[in-house]
């Protein structure tokens, strides 16, 4: 019998470059400030769900990591589950402690999202990302990139996924005359958003002009287009029904949905559902709610048009027309449908294996409603998408969630 789930604490680290620090210490941090927001000792926890996507490239720690930084912490014993799944790779680990917890497995189960992906030397940190596509496929990934357009080879100073992204941006360019313009104000309006929360990586506001006048990454894409690299944590306390009544009734949002879904063979073609559409659906159809339900949402801005585009895949606005939400200034704060007020990953930052998790942090805090300047009023219903890694024009991996505040 399935069972409601609950999240009943949560917390992050302030996103940024932390070269002194390790991934115990990050991860520490945010799983300490989880568990007290949830009133609960590490005692009580069941079992925990580990994400972490880069420590084995950029500190060497391969194959338990969630044990290493437990231990660090004097919790042990319970079972402990790495997990690794690109970007998605924090949201996967919710997911899944999510449903281990609605089939009665557990009561109580830690999920945390630990990154160290901030490296001088830069080739090992975007040798991360290269290594999430089919790298036996590498040289077809580099020509598709280049007969789109773009020049993946220039350089190397660079993750591969914004080459990807300028890829996405020029063909929904060229198919639904959005503009470079469109996408600098979906970097603008994060930027805003950014400057109001504490734990964001960058704070300081752009303009328009000042996002469309910034060096050029990868054509449309410029710096403030991209996510930046960085390390940080976030965790989460998930609890049964049960266990939510007796430690966080009063501040606990409820799981309505949670789905996992994986890249297959999608090709580059209109009249094909892709990944994330399929997930949605899913994830809105175990909910019980549509998107004309949604208050506020987080999602996967890895680059600005992918905000844009996901608009569309998420069915916030038909195909070709995730413009207009832009335009109308919909999804900024104090529109009909706030979108990524922490700032997204655009302004927030994106350390791959926290990120997931931070969306969830996020989230939680709205529709608490503690998230101060940057609460979105009213909140009852949230949605959070995370996807990473890429095979042919579509996602690898992706999780949608929807919450909701019931009390």
């Amino acid at each position: 019998m399935s069972r409601n789930v609950y999240v009943i604490g949560a917390a992050m680290t302030r996103f940024g470059k932390y070269p002194e620090r390790g991934l115990k210490s990050l991860a520490a941090e945010a799983i300490s400030a989880a568990l007290q927001d949830a009133g609960i000792e590490p005692a009580a926890l069941q079992a925990a769900y580990m994400g972490n996507a880069a420590a084995s490239v950029i500190t060497g720690q391969v194959l338990i990591p969630g044990q290493v930084v437990l231990r660090g912490m004097g919790i042990g014993r319970i079972p402990v589950v790495n997990v690794e799944n690109a970007c998605a790779t924090s949201a996967t680990a919710f997911q899944q402690a999510v449903e281990m917890v609605r089939l009665g497995a557990y009561d109580l189960v830690l999920v945390a999202g630990f990154e160290k992906l901030y490296h001088e030397d830069k080739a090992r940190t975007f040798s991360v990302f290269k290594g999430a596509v089919d790298v036996e496929a590498l040289d077809q990934v580099l020509a598709s990139v280049k007969a789109s357009g773009g020049d993946a080879d220039k350089g190397r100073q660079r993750s591969l996924f914004m080459d990807l992204y300028a890829r996405m941006a020029r063909r929904h360019m060229e198919r639904y005359g959005s503009t470079v313009r469109h996408f600098a104000m979906v970097s603008a309006k994060n930027s805003r958003h950014g400057a109001l929360n504490p734990y964001a990586q960058f704070r300081e506001e752009l303009t328009v002009d000042e996002v469309l006048a910034a060096p050029m990454v990868a054509p449309p894409l410029t710096l403030p287009m991209c996510s930046p690299i960085g390390d940080g944590a976030a965790a989460l306390v998930i609890a049964s029904e049960a266990a939510m009544r007796r430690f966080g009734a009063e501040r606990a949002v409820r799981v309505r949905s949670s789905v996992l879904a994986s890249g297959w063979d999608y090709a580059d073609d209109d009249n094909k559902e892709t990944v994330p559409e399929y997930a949605a659906h899913l994830a809105y159809e175990a909910s019980g709610l549509g998107p004309s339900d949604i208050d506020v949402v987080e999602l996967h801005d890895a680059s600005a048009p992918a905000e844009l585009i996901y608009y569309e895949y998420l069915g916030l606005a038909p195909h070709g027309e995730g413009v207009r939400l832009v335009e109308e200034g919909a999804t900024s704060l104090g529109g009909r449908l706030p979108v990524n007020p922490s700032g997204g990953l655009l302004r927030k930052g994106h350390p791959i294996g926290a990120s997931g998790a931070a969306q969830i942090y996020e989230l939680v805090t709205q529709l608490r409603g503690e998230a101060g300047a940057r609460q979105v009023a009213g909140a009852r219903a949230a949605l959070a998408e995370n996807g990473g890694g890429m095979l042919g024009a579509d996602v690898a991996a992706i999780v949608v969630s929807v919450l909701t505040r019931e009390a």
